[in-house]
């Protein structure tokens, strides 16, 4: 059975950092590059940042040199250290596999950039 378990969200102001941590099942996080991916109500999911292994990771413009994906093999558990947020990052942050997402997905983690 899939499980995906996103947490470390909250309020921050902007230029504030925030780390996200997911915790994944081990059947997909072994064979499968892994994303975050983020949704605003009344748009459709992002993809925000995707791994493949720790030299070989991409990442959306609109988060390039602030975000930093990465990943702790032995524990399944994706990690997403956002830094610099600014307002426009307020959204619910999602893990699943990537580029393309599986049909299972989390609750999701809210993030809320605002002074």
């Amino acid at each position: 059975q899939v499980q995906l378990v996103e947490s470390g969200g909250g309020l921050v102001q902007p230029g504030g950092s925030l780390r996200l941590s997911c915790a994944a099942s081990g059947s997909i996080f072994s064979i499968n590059a892994m994303g975050w991916y983020r949704q605003t109500p009344g748009k459709q999911r992002e993809l925000v940042a995707v791994i493949f292994s720790a030299y070989n990771t991409h990442y959306a413009d609109s988060v390039k040199g602030r975000f930093i994906i990465s990943k702790d093999n032995a524990r399944n558990t994706v990690f997403l250290q956002m830094n610099s947020l600014k307002p426009e990052d307020t959204a619910v942050y999602y893990c699943n596999t990537a580029p393309r997402p599986g049909d299972y997905w989390g609750q999701g983690t809210q993030v809320t950039v605002s002074s």
